[in-house]
């Protein structure tokens, strides 16, 4: 009945993005003919927003089933306990409240990833200001928690979602959303064993989980559009 319910609740939330924004998308290289096959982790790069659920309008039907039979979302305690947590409670079938520190907390979400899970990260772990800095006024980097959720799948795809940020839609702070303005999202899907491999080869001294942070920076600051405009995609060396 919860994943029902949770499938519903995405269906709504999908509808809504459609219906009241205008999203734009961009794929490297090319889109795939189904987001969900294979697909273990979601990972939103460029985290500007409490409205980023509204990304769920990309999404096909089969991801959002996915999502709601096989879902896990870490969602920091600060913002489970405000009156938008009840929503993030119902938005995936397994909302798991963290810390933001490697605790109990985070040791509950690695226990939920079997062979079917599909986990949804926000690896920056706090929300950008528009200042371009945190609450705290520190430099947004990625952080490594989503090195220890890769250690636990040996193969599988990672669905990375390059947004271009929320602010002038919703920013941190405000309560409602500006609708009809446009969204746009750049998409990578990239394979979990051969990104392993490409990392060691790369950073052959590196310690794993410090190099998904450089690598996962370095993506970020790449290939992420404005809100507005998306920037051309780098020609390859």
């Amino acid at each position: 009945m919860r994943s029902i319910l949770v499938f519903l609740l995405l269906l709504a939330v999908r509808a809504s993005a459609r219906l009241f924004f205008r999203l734009r998308e961009d794929w490297m290289p090319t889109k795939p003919r189904e987001m969900a096959d294979d697909t273990r982790i979601v990972a939103i790069l460029n985290h500007t927003s409490l409205y980023e659920p509204l990304i769920a309008g990309y999404a096909s039907t089969k991801l959002l089933w996915r999502f709601a039979r096989h879902g896990v979302l870490p969602v920091a305690e600060k913002t489970m306990k405000r009156p938008v947590g009840i929503f993030f409670r119902f938005l995936v079938r397994h909302t798991v409240t963290v810390t933001r520190q490697r605790d109990a907390t985070w040791e509950e979400v690695l226990s939920k990833i079997d062979n079917r899970a599909l986990v949804i990260i926000l690896p920056e772990g706090r929300m950008k200001r528009r200042t371009g800095f945190d609450s705290k006024g520190r430099e947004m980097t990625v952080r490594a928690g989503i090195a220890d959720i890769l250690e636990a799948l040996p193969d599988g795809r990672i669905l990375t979602v390059y947004s271009g940020g929320l602010h002038h839609i919703q920013a941190p702070g405000e309560l409602l959303a500006r609708p009809f303005r446009p969204i746009f999202c750049r998409f990578e899907m990239i394979d979990i064993a051969n990104f392993k491999r490409e990392l060691a080869a790369r950073y052959p001294d590196v310690p794993f989980r410090m190099a998904v942070v450089r690598d996962l920076t370095e993506r970020r600051d790449t290939y992420c559009p404005t809100e507005l405009q998306p920037p051309p995609i780098p020609a390859d060396d």
